[in-house]
C-alpha cells in the first residue's frame, strides 16, 4: 500500500484504527498508511492546528491530516515541543504478503520525556523523565511543624520525597531521597521535560513540563525492588547504596520503569545502573538563587551572554557540555572531593601545551553517549555509526595528550580518567573496515558498506555495475543481427529494459522480438535474453539492499552490545573536557585556585563578577574584598543606588558556586569554608498567576531562607522589606537580621537603604557595617563601586533619577522635598497648599498645637491627683473642639 489511501467508513481499516486508538487515547496516533502517517478525527484537527498542515476529510466526512514518513521527524519535534504525546503505529508486515488488511502495531510512544531522535533533543543538557513520590509526615517528625496547625492537617503534609530520573537518550539513571521542602530545588535542578506522579499528588511545575499521573500502586517499593534487581541482575539493592530511608526513591524508580516500558516496548538496553545522589554531599541551591544568579537561564528572556554557564562553557563535546551544566547546578560540599577536582584543573592550567592538545583531540569527538544509546536501541543510522567511527579514531590522540600532561600523577581525578579510558579500538576498526568514508543518512540510500568488506555483496555489485558493458555489447550484437544501426537498448522504471526500433525499420524486426511498448514514432521490444538479464539485475539490486541491511544490522548490534564500554569512555571524556574547559577559562580570564576547607571563614581578595567583567572593557570592572568569619559573619552594606551593591552580592554567590563545583574563581585570592546552602534574594518580582504581589513574593522567599538556612549557609539579601511602609520595612529587616545573627548564626551579607540598620552592629556582636563608596563634586556624584568599612546615610536616589531622565522640574522639586524632610522632619505641603495649623504632621508640624503647648507647660509634680484629673478632662474637651 503506497501513497495516501482512502477507506470507506466502517471498513476493516477504520475498525483497526479505532481499536488501536482506544488503547492510546491520550496520544496523537500516527497511523502508517504507505508513505504517510495519517491522523483522523480530533487528532487530525489538533495536529493540523499545531503543524500548520492542511486539514481535509475523507469521503465520509471524517477529518484527515497526514505527514510524509520521510519528513516525520520534524513534525514530531513540533508536537513534542507543544507538550503532546505521539504514538507511532507502523505496518508490521509486508503489504505484498498480507492477507487482507495489513497488520499494524504501536511500536513506541514519544513524549517530551521519552525522546531518542537527535533533532528533538537539547544538545547541551539532559532530557530527564522524572518520577516523584512522597511520604506523609507523622506527628512529631519535624521540629519545624507549625504549632498552630491542627494535627489533622499537619499529618497530611509530606515529610520526604523520592525521585527517580532517567535520560533515555544517554541511559543515565539517578535516584534521590530528599525532604519534601527540598522538592522544588531538586525538580528545578533536573529541569525535567516530563514528570510522573501518583494521581493524587499535586506539585507545582514550570510551564511546558508535562505531568503524567499514574496509579498509586505503581509506586510500591517492594514491586520496584523486584524489578530493579531483575533488570540489573542483582541479588539485592544493597550494592547500589540504597537504605531503608530510600523507599520513596525506589518506588518512584519502579513506576518510572513501568511507564517507560509502555512507551518503549522494545526496551532500553542502554540503561545504566542507577546512581544514588545524597543531598548532604552537595551545595543546596534553590530556584530563587538559581534565578537571581542567572546560573543557566537569563533573567531577561532571550538575553545572550548573561549566564554563568555561557561564561564557563568552552567544552568541545556535547557530553562535556552536559556535565558542566550538571556540576554548575549541583556543586559539592565535601572539601576532599572539591579539591580533587581542583587538582585536575590545576594540572591543566599549568600545562598550556598539554591542555591545548587535549582540546584539539576532543574537538572531533561526537556525542558518544547518545550515539551509543541509539545503536543499542537499534535506531542508529549509517551516518551516526560513521560519526562513532570518526570519534573512536580521535581517542588515541586524546589519551596520548592526557598521559603526556606534566604532573598528571599529582591528580587522582586525572589518573582515574586514564584508568577508565577504553580506546574502543576493536569497535573503531570494525566500523572503519565496514562503512564507506561518507555513509548516507539512511540505509535505503545504499552504498553503506565499503567494497571489499563482504565477498557476497561485492559479487552482487559486480553483477549490477557490470550492466553498462553488457548493454553496450548487447546493443552492438543486435544492430549487427538486424542491420538496424539506430537500434538502442534503454531502461525505465515502469517497463524495465527494452530494445527501441523506429517505425521506419519495422520490417526488419526479428521474429523473436516481443513488443513491450508503442510510441509515436517507434516500438519497444524485449527478447528472452534481455528479460533474463533484467531479472538477474533487478534481483541483484534487491539482494544488495537486503545484504547491506543485514551487514549494517549486525554492525549496529555489535556496537549496541558494547554500549557499556562506550558509555564508560564517554564519561571519562566528559570529565576531561570539563576540566580542560575550566582550565582554559581560568587562564584566559585570570582566575585563581581557591583554598577550600571545612571551616567557616569565607574570604575574597579583589573578587570580580565573572559575567559582568566579560561584558565590560578589560580592566573596567572594579574588584572588591569581602570577608566572613566567626567574629564578623553578618555584613550590613549601605550605599547609593547604582553603586554596585547587588553586583557585589551576586559575585560572592557566584564565586562560592564556582569554587565548590571545582573551578578556579575570578579573584586574586579566595578562601572558601564550604557552604552547605546558598540563598540569594536580589531584585523584585511578583507572581500574579498565584495571586502574590511583589512584597508577598519577597516575604515568601525570605521565609524560605529563615526556615532552611543553617550555621554553614551563606545568605545574600538585597533590600528586604521595601515593598511596604518605611516603618514596617525597617522593622522586618531589623528582625530578619537579628534572627540570622542570633538564631541561625550563618554568614550573611545584607545590602540595604534602611540607614537605621547601621545601629545593629552596636547590638549584634558579630555584625559589621560596610558601604559602597561614592565621591561628590558639587552636584555631581561619582560611583566608585568600592566596598569600604563603615556605613553611609546617603542614598543619592534623586541623582539616579536624574540620570534616568526625569524632567528637571521633577528633580528640583524632589530635592526641595528631601531637604525639608531631612532638615525639618515634617510633612511638606504641595506648592498650592496651605498648612493646617490643627493637623499633626508625620514628623511634627510647622505651627505648634495649643493643646500640645499647654501640656508641655504643666508641672505634674506640683499637681494633686484631683487637679490633674480635672486638667486632663479640660484638655480632652479642648482638643475635640480644636
Amino acid at each position: 500500500m503506497t501513497g495516501r489511501a482512502a477507506d470507506p467508513a466502517g471498513t476493516p481499516l477504520m475498525q483497526q484504527y479505532r481499536e488501536i486508538k482506544s488503547r492510546h487515547r491520550d496520544a496523537i496516533l500516527f497511523f502508517r498508511m504507505g508513505d504517510f502517517y495519517e491522523m483522523f478525527f480530533d487528532d487530525a484537527q489538533l495536529a493540523a492546528r499545531i503543524l500548520n498542515i492542511t486539514l481535509t476529510s475523507r469521503g465520509d466526512g471524517i477529518p484527515l491530516a497526514g505527514v510524509p514518513v520521510k519528513a516525520a521527524a520534524d513534525y514530531l519535534r513540533q508536537l513534542i515541543a507543544a507538550g503532546h504525546r505521539v504514538a507511532i503505529c507502523e505496518q508490521v508486515e509486508d503489504p505484498k504478503l498480507a492477507k487482507g488488511i495489513v497488520r499494524r502495531e504501536v511500536i513506541e510512544t514519544i513524549t517530551p520525556g521519552a525522546v531518542l531522535e537527535e533533532n528533538c533533543l537539547p544538545g547541551v543538557r539532559n532530557n530527564f523523565l522524572v518520577a516523584i513520590d512522597t511520604a506523609p509526615r507523622r506527628l512529631g517528625d519535624s521540629a519545624r511543624d507549625p504549632q498552630n496547625e491542627p494535627p489533622s492537617r499537619r499529618a497530611a503534609e509530606p515529610a520526604a520525597a523520592g525521585l527517580a530520573a532517567i535520560d533515555l537518550s544517554t541511559g543515565e539513571f539517578l535516584l534521590e531521597t530528599i525532604a519534601a521542602s527540598e522538592l522544588s530545588e531538586a525538580v528545578g535542578r533536573l529541569a525535567p521535560a516530563e514528570v510522573v506522579t501518583p494521581v493524587e499528588l499535586e506539585i507545582p511545575l514550570e510551564d511546558g513540563v508535562l505531568r503524567t499521573p499514574r496509579e498509586k500502586w505503581e509506586f510500591d517499593p517492594e514491586l520496584a525492588r523486584t524489578e530493579l534487581a531483575r533488570r540489573f541482575s542483582l541479588a539485592s539493592l544493597d550494592g547500589l547504596g540504597l537504605g531503608p530511608e530510600d523507599q520513596m526513591a525506589v518506588g518512584a524508580a519502579g513506576a518510572l520503569l513501568r511507564y517507560i516500558g509502555e512507551l518503549q516496548p522494545a526496551g532500553i538496553p542502554h540503561l545504566r545502573r542507577p546512581t544514588l545522589r545524597r543531598s548532604a554531599r552537595h551545595l543546596w541551591i534553590d530556584e530563587m538563587t538559581r534565578r537571581n544568579l542567572e546560573l543557566v537561564e537569563p533573567l531577561r528572556l532571550g538575553a545572550r551572554g548573561t549566564t554563568l554557564l555561557e561564561v564557563l562553557d568552552s567544552t568541545m563535546t556535547p557530553m562535556g557540555a552536559r556535565l558542566l551544566r550538571h556540576w554548575l547546578l549541583s556543586p559539592l560540599r565535601e572539601p576532599e572531593s572539591i579539591n580533587e577536582r581542583l587538582d585536575a584543573v590545576q594540572v591543566l592550567v599549568a600545562d598550556a601545551r598539554g591542555r591545548a592538545r587535549i582540546r584539539e583531540a576532543l574537538e572531533g569527538v561526537r556525542d558518544l553517549e547518545r550515539l551509543g544509546g541509539r545503536a543499542a536501541a537499534g535506531r542508529a543510522t549509517p551516518r551516526e555509526l560513521g560519526a562513532l567511527r570518526d570519534s573512536f579514531q580521535r581517542l588515541p590522540d586524546a589519551l596520548e595528550a592526557l598521559t603526556g600532561l606534566a604532573d598528571r600523577d599529582r591528580s587522582r581525578a586525572l589518573a582515574g580518567v586514564v584508568d577508565e579510558f577504553d580506546l574502543l579500538a576493536d569497535l573503531g576498526g570494525e566500523l572503519a573496515a565496514a562503512l564507506t568514508d561518507r555513509p548516507p543518512a539512511g540505509l535505503s540510500d545504499g552504498d553503506v558498506i565499503r567494497p571489499g568488506f563482504d565477498v557476497a555483496l561485492d559479487e552482487l555489485r559486480d553483477l549490477r555495475d557490470g550492466g553498462k558493458q553488457y548493454i553496450a555489447s548487447l546493443q552492438q550484437r543486435e544492430r549487427e543481427r538486424t542491420g538496424i544501426l539506430s537500434l538502442k537498448v534503454g531502461y525505465n522504471k515502469v517497463f524495465g529494459y527494452y530494445l527501441e526500433i523506429s517505425n521506419a525499420h519495422a520490417n526488419k524486426v526479428p521474429a523473436d522480438y516481443e513488443r513491450r511498448q508503442t510510441l509515436t514514432g517507434a516500438e519497444r521490444y524485449v527478447t528472452p535474453e534481455l528479460k533474463d538479464y533484467e531479472a538477474r539485475v533487478l534481483g541483484a539490486e534487491e539482494q544488495i539492499a537486503q545484504r547491506e541491511a543485514m551487514l549494517f544490522g549486525g554492525l549496529r548490534e555489535r556496537i549496541g552490545g558494547a554500549t557499556a564500554r562506550v558509555q564508560r569512555t564517554a564519561s571519562a571524556l566528559a570529565r576531561l573536557d570539563v576540566w580542560a574547559s575550566l582550565g582554559e577559562t581560568a587562564v584566559l580570564h585570570r582566575y585563581v585556585r581557591p583554598v577550600v576547607h571545612d571551616g567557616l571563614t569565607l574570604t575574597f581578595r579583589q573578587c570580580r563578577h565573572p559575567v559582568i567583567e566579560r561584558l565590560m572593557a578589560r580592566e573596567a570592572f572594579i574588584p572588591n574584598d569581602a570577608r566572613f568569619d566567626p567574629a564578623e559573619r553578618v555584613l550590613l552594606v549601605t550605599g547609593p543606588n547604582m553603586a554596585g551593591k547587588s553586583t557585589i552580592l551576586r559575585q560572592i554567590g557566584l564565586c562560592v558556586i564556582l569554587a565548590q563545583m571545582g573551578s578556579f574563581v575570578p579573584a586574586e585570592a579566595a578562601e572558601i569554608g564550604v557552604v552547605d546552602r546558598l540563598f540569594t534574594r536580589v531584585g523584585a518580582s511578583d507572581n500574579l498567576t498565584r495571586g502574590q504581589s511583589t512584597f508577598m513574593v519577597e516575604m515568601s522567599e525570605t521565609s524560605a531562607i529563615l526556615h532552611n538556612a543553617t550555621k554553614r549557609s551563606l545568605v545574600l539579601l538585597d533590600e528586604i522589606g521595601r515593598g511596604t511602609s518605611t516603618y514596617d520595612g525597617v522593622a522586618i529587616a531589623w528582625a530578619v537580621t537579628e534572627h540570622l545573627h542570633d538564631i541561625i548564626g550563618c554568614r550573611t551579607m545584607f545590602a540595604t537603604h534602611y540607614h537605621e540598620l547601621m545601629q545593629l552592629p552596636e547590638e549584634l556582636a558579630h555584625a559589621r557595617n560596610l558601604n559602597v563608596a561614592v565621591r561628590e563634586t558639587g552636584d555631581q556624584v561619582v560611583f566608585l563601586h568600592r566596598l569600604e568599612a563603615g556605613g553611609t546615610d546617603r542614598s543619592y536616589g534623586i541623582h539616579v533619577a536624574q540620570l534616568a531622565g526625569l524632567p528637571d522640574d521633577v528633580v528640583r522639586r524632589a530635592r526641595a522635598v528631601l531637604q525639608t524632610l531631612e532638615g525639618d522632619h515634617r510633612v511638606v505641603p504641595g506648592p498650592a497648599a496651605a498648612a493646617d495649623p490643627s493637623q499633626l504632621g508625620l514628623f511634627g508640624s510647622a505651627l505648634p498645637h495649643p493643646v500640645v503647648e499647654e501640656l508641655k507647660g504643666l508641672d505634674v509634680n506640683r499637681m494633686t491627683p484631683i487637679e490633674a484629673l480635672n486638667r486632663l478632662v479640660e484638655l480632652k474637651r479642648r482638643s475635640e473642639i480644636t
